[in-house]
Formats: C-alpha cells, structure tokens, sequence
C-alpha cells in the first residue's frame, strides 16, 4: 500500500525549463558553453520557467498534484570558483519556494542537474578533485539558505548518464571518448555527493538527503552462466557503481578489480574512500524509463550508439562493451518509442523489488515518462498513450509496495514540455503542453487531467499482474 503521505507530482531540471540563461548575474554553464559553441538548439529560453513559475506551480495545485520536483542552478547561485554567492539567484529560488508553499505544493530539490559553471569546466570540470570540494560549498550555500522550505533534498540526478554521456560515448560535454577519464569523473561525483550529504547531516537541518539514478534494471536473454556473467557487469555499469556508493557507502569490489587491470585507480584515496562509506544516502530515488536485456559478450570493440534524432535514428541505438556484455536494443517482443526506449513496466515492478531487498531504503520514483512528437497548436493534446504509460507503470509500482518495498513518491517526467537536451524541443514529455513557437502558451494535455483524476481518487488505476 501506497503511505497517506506521498508525494505525487511532476519534475523538471533547471536548464531544461528555466531559460534567463544570463539574466540577474547567472554565469555560463558548461551546456550553455557546448551549444553555443556548437551552434546547436539550446536552453537559452527553454520553457520560460524563470517568468512563469507560479503560472506552472499554479496548474501543478490545480492538477492535483502535492509535490514538485526541480533542481537548483550552480550557475545561478554561485558566481565564480572564489564561491561568491550571487543573491539575485537566491532571491529567486525564495520566491519558487514560497510559491510552492502557497500552492501547497512539497519541494523535492535537487542540487545538480547536470549544469556545471564553465568556470569549473574550465579547470578539468569532473576531473578535477577542486570540484568536489566546490559543489560542497555550493550544497552547504543552499542548505544554509532553503532550510526552512525544503525538506527533501537531492545531490546529484542521474550520475551515470551524464558521466557516461560526457566522459565516454562523447555526445554530452566535455565529449570525451575516454574510459579512464570516465573512472575519475564517476569516482569525483560520487565523493563529491558523500560530501553533500556529509554537509547535509553535520548542519543539523530537518530532512531528509539522496541521490536519484537513472536506473535500468537488467535482465538476460537466458539463464545460462555466460549470460548471468554478462548480466553482473552491466548492472555494475548500469547501476551498481551508483546505488551501492551512495546506499552503502562501498564501490562494488569486482567493479574494481576487473577496472585494476587495464587502468590507474590508485587516485581513490582511503580518506576520501572511508568519507564515502560514513555518509551514506537517506533515500533513493529511481528514474525508470526502461530496462537493460543482456546477452554474453561475442565480438566487436566497445560501442555505444544514442539515438538522440527520433524517428531518423530509429533503431540505430547500439551498446557493446568489449568482454563484458552486448545490449540486445531491438527485442521483437517489445515496444519502442522513436527514440529506441523499450516500454516495458515490468522492468519497474521487478527492479523496485530488487532496489528495496538489496538496500531496504525508502524509493521514489523521480522520474517516469515517455517522450513523444506532438502537435501542441491543437486545441488539446489527446496523449492516451502517455495515459496508457502512466497507468502501467504506476500499476507497477503499487505492485510493488505492496509486495512490501517502501514507495514515497511518484514523480512525472515531466511537470510541462521543456527542452530535452540533445534531442531539443521537440521531443515532447509534459503533462502540460507549451508552444514554443508562440508566445510559450500553456494547455494542460489529457493526460494531467487523468493524473488529477487518479490522484483525486475518481479514476482507479487498473490493477493486473505483470
């Protein structure tokens, strides 16, 4: 069973909806930096959020939502690599805040999104250990600052997507290609939210701290001992290297000694190592989009292949990594969505069970949706397949609470259409559509209303096994 208090309500990030990219003293952020540089869709207004947010939190109350999930913006908070607090950016976080309280809307903050300062890109960004040390300034900042309006906060969304994506399959910035760079920044990142959390506890503030991963479980092909091999090391790639770190405080040893072998981990220090294992996360937080299938290694070099275009790039997505495990991407039992995510909310209903057994922390689902093409100048956008997606996942996930593990919280992905990275504007998630060639107009979509409703109890979800 779901608990009396929890939390339903949708999510954003701050570069992906904010826009007033150099407004009130905001500096560049690395993504700023990479497409501008690049002459690539970007951020620069995005959904607006920053002029709209009571607008947005407004609909969110009117939709029946009870929490809102969205992250802070380093660039907007701290000036320069001295640590300078700039105060127009607190300034408007207080006024986020205090409109989400009159709305009665919970806050669920996260500390970073992915939107680095160039000042520390600069520097070597996540390979650089200084970093560390400056997100746990700029974390303590924030604490000292929201204490009395947040209670849930959050250190680091996604570690493994934007590490990867940057350090190793090159199609985020910095755009390397690079596996023993990819090993220090996963390592500095997961210190570094130690750190946070560390920071977090040691002010005595009222709350609660995690981490949100961008989480697939894995499955095999089959049962047999070579796929069962295969399946450990993705789920080391995949997830271990996040969840066990920040839920246990320990990087899973034959993760290490397989990495020992080929490259330099002689930089993690005991002292930083025995900072990791003492600050352990209250919560988890689980992004789940989709599942990873595995099958045993056979050939090839290492390959990672993102479909960031949609129906162009359709099926072209490929994962191998050399000796250790081939992605199978195109199951002819599944469902895929353009940009080659398979739907497939078993996946949710199992991994939850096996987060919950292997850690027995409390689990929110901080992101779940699904991204589509959409003709938003309609007068309402008829989304039944977003409905459809919602409803068996949430389906899942109330089957896995009361097989026992402990939700708190269903989050959307996302609260309103915003810019999705890589894959711009127009791949659309939003229960609330925004028209970004007119005037950033508002309309909620079918599926709010149908959230409202399953929220308000008028509409049940329909229960069945998976």
């Amino acid at each position: 069973m779901l608990t009396e208090k929890f939390l339903w309500g949708g999510a954003s990030a701050s570069y992906q909806c904010e826009g007033a990219w150099d407004l009130d003293d905001r500096v560049e952020s690395m993504w700023d930096h990479y497409l501008h540089e690049e002459q690539l869709e970007n951020g620069d207004v995005a959904s607006d959020h920053y002029h709209h947010f009571e607008e947005d939190i407004k609909m969110m109350k009117e939709g029946g939502q009870n929490a809102y999930r969205f992250s802070l913006a380093w660039p907007r908070i701290i000036k320069n690599k001295a640590g300078e607090i700039n105060e127009k950016g607190i300034a408007f976080y207080h006024k986020v805040l205090d409109c989400c309280h009159k709305y009665g809307i919970e806050p669920f903050v996260t500390l970073y999104h992915w939107d680095l300062p160039q000042y520390w890109e600069e520097t070597g960004g996540w390979l650089n250990q200084e970093v560390c040390d400056a997100f746990e300034h700029y974390a303590k900042v924030c604490y000292d600052h929201f204490h009395e309006k947040i209670t849930h906060w959050v250190t680091f969304n996604e570690p493994k997507w934007f590490v990867c994506s940057g350090y190793l399959i090159g199609n985020y910035p910095p755009c390397f290609r690079d596996t023993q760079k990819t090993i220090i920044a996963a390592y500095h990142v997961m210190y570094a939210s130690a750190l946070g959390v560390r920071a977090f506890k040691e002010s005595g503030y009222p709350g609660t701290v995690g981490i949100v991963h961008s989480f697939t479980p894995v499955n095999g092909v089959d049962d047999t001992i070579e796929t069962r091999i295969a399946m450990r090391y993705a789920d080391n790639y995949c997830n271990n290297w996040i969840l066990d770190t920040a839920a246990k405080g320990e990087i899973p040893i034959d993760l290490l000694s397989e990495l020992s072998k080929n490259y330099d981990i002689s930089f993690m220090k005991p002292e930083q190592l025995a900072i990791i294992r003492e600050n352990t996360v209250d919560f988890l937080g689980l992004n789940y989009y989709s599942r990873t299938l595995v099958k045993p290694y056979t050939e090839g070099e290492t390959t990672f292949v993102v479909n960031n275009s949609g129906k162009e790039g359709k099926g072209s997505s490929k994962v191998i990594v050399k000796h250790w495990f081939e992605q199978v991407m195109h199951d002819p039992n599944s469902t895929y969505t353009e940009w080659d995510t398979e739907i497939y909310p078993k996946g949710l209903q199992e991994g939850l069970k096996e987060v919950h057994e292997k850690y027995g922390l409390p689990i929110y689902i901080t992101e779940n949706g699904i991204g589509m093409y959409e003709d938003v100048t309609v007068e309402q956008v008829q989304d039944d397949y977003r409905i459809s997606f919602m409803e068996d996942h949430i389906n899942a996930m109330m089957n896995a609470a009361d097989a026992g593990v402990k939700m708190m919280g269903y989050f959307a992905w996302s609260a309103f259409d915003l810019y999705s990275w890589k894959n711009g504007c127009e791949k659309r998630y939003g229960l609330v559509a925004i028209d970004f060639e007119h005037d950033l107009i508002r309309k909620p979509k079918k599926s709010y209303g149908w959230y409202k409703d399953m929220i308000t109890g008028n509409i049940k979800i329909q229960r069945k096994d998976l």
